[in-house]
């Protein structure tokens, strides 16, 4: 059901201009504004006091509203833009009304979210009628030709008003100055925004683009394509690529099914799929930016200290193998400062970051330009970046003078430092040196043969290495010697395979989401984003698949593999290839990875900011704060403190398969939530994208769930762990936002489904379990009687089955709609705190009799319909007058038999133990006297299972008559609970034929006696009321009409337990009779016949059959409390009531006398069918 909640801004009527306190004017009595907001949840205090001083304020404002208005607030007051507002009442938080001055709040369909169109009012008049006086022609709200709907406008206004509205709704940034102006804006004067004037090209297309294109196209490409070939680098881009088109497929189809708010992606799963998988999906595509933001600062400052500034190195080791340890060691240091700067910048304003924002998309443009510039140039003039090569093994040529073994100098024969480094460090000819290099020659070949070189055939194959291998070229001659391992070799240092590669390429594809967040900037988002993103998408994917082509043929395999350049005297690789000069690459990459880190440390927060204003995560609710610019300081501190993380982590290849598995699950979801929302058809889901289709949807998350087991196993289960442990977080909190998500469909499809195959026929006997309909009854102030009914069904459902509470409410749906939804609250709100999980029904009826009829009838749907009625006993019908107290309980009992359902009926039940008083031993004593399907049997089962009755033990008492084999019986019901597999003691009770004792007539006696004369009492009081009536009639109807009202203000307070019956409505026509003489006489001679009956009550002897009932009830109580009078709990068979109606209190008192001197009871009555079976 969904609720409302009401946000009261109080302000002061002196502070409106034209409006005083004392006006009688309904309009110029506002105090505060509110707003509504869907799917949250009433106050709850004081829910009846509300609800009774709602009748109350309503009538004073009919009254009020009737009388003229004084001539000085005849014309409506005025506030600049602003017109008079209509009055309205609603809770304020100590839970009464409150007269408040509404405002118009919508939310439409076409955000599904909480951008609300603001109707700025309407002009009422102050008289309850159109043909008035004071009526104005250009009043807007009382229009001439919609009288027929001028009651609800203030609800659901014209037509013409909510398109002036969509049509000026602007898409606020989350965060934005604007936004919240917007929110603390009082007086609700708005700063005119402006339109949104971006198209696909600025908007979408080169954003994606800047996004797309990053760090590894210039740092690791060629590496991904020298390990693996150019046909499996082909395969990763290519599997990549599409992963992320049918993302941008599934993308474009969720963005144009409304507008979507700042949040991106967020947003789109959140709203498609639930807050739970939106806060789980919306925390791992935040950590997966931020993780971004630590990549593209590594990268930057692997450009910095490998090809700008080698020497800027803080740390530096003697021993070769050391220095990849201390190259971390520096990347940690230039890192954490270069994190903390950009922090900074982003911290002192946006804006600045957005002014270089098409610096830095030029350079990532001219320097792809400049690849392929240096591609072709190579064809006819390739550039001279010369390879040393020993044998066939790649020499690095960081510190090589020539590359050469000896040279001549002078005509003499020296040694160069590659001697010296293979020769331990001898400048002799005849120096001892390594056997490999004693036997192969030093070769030099040419590190960009060109494209028409045809180096392609020998770059097709993949050639992964283990860490340490040296990068050999297959084709050139070597000895067959291994000599030991150099320095001066160039090694790999990372073991690579297919799927390394696949987890560090990946996040080259991601960023596809920049144009969905920019979607209010955007003259037409629903085809800007489409195809802004769909071509942008292509254009990178073009751009990547052509690199891998010509890398592999234009650059030797062995530079290719190089993954930091030591082959080429320390270049970056792809820079080689570039024109006119390797460092167009080298500034354009360091200048692009910049601009990317800043633009991920001024996403990250704003993401993190949405996800903790949606406040489906309690303890993100501090982040959602922000300074007086908007800016999101907190959420910023959390994204540096992340980031520094990754920059400790100190290796781009390491951080890269991370920040895969967050977008790739973000991808997934996306793909997820269209697919769902094509297959369930839900009625919103119009996107104006037509290309989609649920087949592409659940292609895309194949292609991620296989890129995510693919790149790194171990990721893919951890990351998946962090989403799930905050999807049952989000979940076990409760989250009470309804976005009209793609889950609920899902589950209400489930649910059909599940209900139609409950629908094919009655569960088998192994599958029963009770599934319990609880009756309720409610006090005057909407407050339940008994609430450890509640808490007993609880113990005995321990959380599995169906349970629906039930309550009753007398008198007139349409006038006590209000205090039945106040009802409702109060029994969900008690259900929440025993942990009762199931339904609540409020039915309100003219008897109480007939609610429960209707109760038991139409609660439940199709197969998940209740089975078993459960209800408390009317401890006070024995001091009651009136019979309906006892009358509504065995009515109850017998439209349960009717309906086949089984009945359990809890006496005592304020004993009854709470869900914190666990009982540390104790008995449950069963008195199985008569076969009723099983139930006793299967109960005391149940409740062993919840805490609080399990350390009680089970105790079957059956009783045996003369004719009956005692002995047999124990040894049978033995074998029979054996065979049930339930422990318990048995005991058979004999029970002997005895005379009727004095006792028992005596008490059948004072039964039949005392029911008599409560009939000569009723009767007696019917003609004292008429008397009463007579009397009132005399004083001018005056009294008659308060003793009417009096009497339905009586019968208004009844709930389940008492019912006004036939009894009572021919008393109530005896009330209203016209006294007359003959009418008088005819009464006398009643009251002579009243005073015989009373004589004849000390001469009645007891009817036969009652003697019997007495003796058998008399004689049962005395063996179950002799046996069980220590019992924590008794469970017994209830006798059915008599077929004669005149025998139902005789029936009341029978179950009085058997339960007589135990303090808790359960009366169980089985519904007619097996419930418990000894076959598996």
């Amino acid at each position: 059901m969904a609720s409302v909640r009401f946000m009261v801004t109080p302000t002061k009527i002196d502070d409106i201009p034209g409006l005083s306190d004392t006006s009688p004017d309904l309009s110029s009595r506002s105090s505060s504004r509110v707003r509504f907001s869907s799917r949250e949840s009433v106050p709850e205090t004081s829910r009846s006091e509300g609800v009774s001083d709602f009748s109350r304020v309503t009538t004073s404002l009919a009254t009020e509203a009737a009388e003229p208005a004084p001539e000085k607030t005849a014309t409506p007051h005025t506030n600049g833009a602003e017109g008079k507002l209509p009055l309205r009442y609603c809770f304020g938080k100590n839970g009464r009304l409150e007269r408040l001055e509404a405002r118009y709040v919508s939310q439409t369909s076409i955000t599904g979210e909480q951008y609300q169109l603001l109707d700025p009012g309407h002009k009422k008049d102050p008289h309850a009628y159109l043909n008035n006086t004071n009526y104005e022609d250009g009043d807007e709200f009382f229009d001439k030709n919609l009288a027929l709907f001028e009651e609800e406008m203030d609800t659901r206004p014209k037509v013409s008003s909510l398109l002036n509205h969509m049509a000026n709704y602007t898409n606020l940034t989350q965060g934005a100055r604007e936004h919240e102006e917007a929110e603390n804006n009082h007086l609700g004067k708005k700063k005119p925004t402006k339109t949104p004037q971006m198209g696909t090209f600025m908007g979408v297309y080169l954003p994606c683009l800047q996004n797309i294109f990053g760090v590894i196209l210039f740092l690791r490409l060629t590496w991904v394509v020298g390990t693996a070939g150019v046909l499996q680098a082909f395969a990763i881009v290519f599997i990549c690529c599409c992963c992320t088109m049918l993302t941008a497929i599934s993308m474009s189809a969720i963005a144009t099914n409304g507008v979507v708010p700042a949040g991106g992606s967020y947003f789109m799963i959140s709203r498609a799929l639930g807050p739970e998988f939106g806060g789980a999906v919306g925390l791992c595509f935040y950590l997966g930016t931020t993780f971004a933001a630590a990549m593209y600062i590594l990268g930057a400052i692997e450009i910095l200290l490998m090809y700008i500034a080698p020497e800027a190195a803080i740390f530096h080791s003697e021993d070769p193998l050391k220095e990849p340890a201390a190259m971390l060691n520096n990347m940690r240091v230039y890192g954490s400062a270069f994190l903390t700067l950009m922090v900074m910048v982003v911290f002192v304003g946006v804006r600045y970051v957005n002014k270089f924002a098409s610096l830095f998309l030029a350079c990532v443009i001219v320097s792809i330009l400049s690849i392929y510039a240096g591609a072709i140039k190579s064809s006819f003039a390739p550039p001279s970046f010369t390879v040393c090569m020993l044998g066939n093994r790649t020499l690095s040529q960081h510190h090589l003078d020539v590359c050469a073994k000896t040279q001549e100098r002078d005509n003499v024969t020296t040694t160069t430092s590659l001697w010296a480094a293979f020769c331990n460090s001898s400048d002799r000819l005849n120096a001892s040196c390594d056997e490999y290099f004693h036997h192969n020659n030093v070769t030099v070949i040419q590190g960009i043969p060109g494209l028409a070189s045809g180096v392609i055939a020998e770059n097709l194959w993949s050639s992964y290495l283990m860490k340490g291998e040296i990068l050999e070229k297959p084709s050139l001659h070597s000895a067959d010697v291994v000599g030991s391992l150099n320095q001066q070799y160039v090694l790999a240092d990372i073991t690579t395979s297919f799927t390394l590669l696949v987890g560090i390429f990946f996040p080259s594809v991601t960023g596809i989401m920049a144009g969905s967040n920019r979607s209010g900037d955007l003259k037409d988002a629903q085809k800007s984003i489409p195809i802004g993103t769909i071509l942008a998408i292509l254009t990178t994917s073009f751009v990547y698949l052509s690199n891998v082509v010509l890398f592999g043929a234009c650059i030797e395999g062995v530079v290719l593999r190089d993954k930091f350049g030591d082959a080429v005297h320390g270049n970056l690789v792809v820079g080689t290839l570039s024109w006119p000069s390797p460092w167009v690459i080298v500034i354009g990459s360091f200048f692009s990875t910049c601009g990317a880190g800043l633009q991920s440390l001024t996403g990250a927060p704003r993401l993190l900011q949405a996800i903790a204003k949606d406040n489906i995560i309690p303890f993100l609710r501090v982040f959602g704060y922000s300074k007086a610019n908007g800016e999101p300081t907190w959420a910023l501190l959390l994204t540096a403190g992340i980031a520094e993380l990754g920059i400790l982590i100190a290796s781009l290849d390491m951080v890269a398969p991370i920040l895969s598995m967050f977008f790739l699950m973000c991808y997934l979801f996306v793909n997820l939530a269209c697919a769902l929302q094509t297959l369930l058809h839900s009625p919103n889901w119009r996107p104006r994208f037509r290309y989609y289709h649920w087949a592409l949807s659940f292609m895309g998350m194949s292609i991620c769930v296989a890129l995510m087991f693919i790149s790194s196993w171990y990721y893919a289960i951890v990351a998946m762990v962090i989403a799930g442990m905050i999807y049952k977080y989000i979940e076990f909190q409760g989250a009470e936002k309804e976005w009209g998500d793609g889950i609920r469909g899902l589950s209400l499809s489930a649910a059909r489904f599940a209900l139609l195959r409950l629908e094919e026929g009655p569960p088998h006997t192994k599958n029963w379990r009770p599934q319990l309909l609880v009756l309720l009854k409610l006090d005057e102030d909407l407050h339940v009687k008994h609430p450890r009914l509640l808490t007993f069904a609880s113990q005995l459902k321990a959380g599995k089955g169906l349970t629906i509470v039930g309550s009753v409410m007398v008198g007139n749906f349409l006038e006590c709609y209000s205090e039945a939804l106040a009802a409702e609250q109060t029994i969900k709100h008690l259900m929440e705190s025993e942990r009762v999980k199931g339904f609540c029904q409020i039915v309100v009826a003219a008897k109480v009799r007939e609610g429960i009829s209707h109760l038991i009838q139409s609660c439940g749907l199709g197969g998940m319909k209740h089975n078993t009625v459960v209800m408390g006993w009317p401890n006070a019908w024995r001091q009651s007058e009136d019979a309906r107290a006892w009358k509504t309980f065995i009515g109850t009992v017998r439209v349960t038999t009717a309906a086949h359902l089984a009945l359990l009926v809890a006496k005592n039940v304020t004993f009854f133990p709470a869900n914190t008083e666990p009982f540390s031993e104790g008995n449950i004593d069963v008195w199985w006297i008569v076969h009723d399907g099983g139930m006793l049997m299967l109960l005391p089962f149940l409740l062993k299972q919840h805490k609080v009755w399990r350390k009680c033990n089970i105790r079957i008492f059956t009783v045996a008559q003369l004719e009956d084999n005692s002995i047999q019986m124990k040894k049978d019901l033995a074998t029979f609970l054996y065979h049930l597999r339930i422990e318990a003691e048995v005991e058979v009770v004999e029970m002997h034929d005895s005379d009727i004792s004095a006792y028992t007539y005596e008490r059948t006696l004072m039964m039949e006696q005392r029911s008599q004369m409560l009939r000569q009492m009723r009767l007696s009081k019917t003609e004292r009321d008429r008397e009463v009536s007579g009397a009132g009639l005399s004083r001018g109807g005056r009294g008659q009409a308060q003793l009417v009202k009096d009497r339905n203000s009586m019968l208004r307070l009844t709930s389940i337990g008492s019912d006004d019956d036939e009894e009572t409505e021919t008393y109530q026509e005896k009330v209203h009779m016209t006294w007359t003489k003959d009418k008088y006489m005819a009464s006398r001679g009643q009251k002579l016949k009243a005073l015989e009956g009373f004589q004849d009550l000390l001469n009645m002897r007891p009817d036969q059959s009652n003697v019997r009932r007495m003796h058998t009830a008399v004689k049962l109580n005395e063996v179950i409390v002799n046996k069980s009078h220590e019992a924590k709990l008794v469970l017994l068979n209830m006798p059915g009531p008599p077929r004669n109606p005149d025998g139902d209190e005789n029936y009341m008192e029978f179950l009085e006398v058997l339960t007589e001197g135990l303090e808790r009871v359960l009366l169980v009555r089985g519904g007619g069918s097996e419930v418990i079976t000894i076959y598996s």
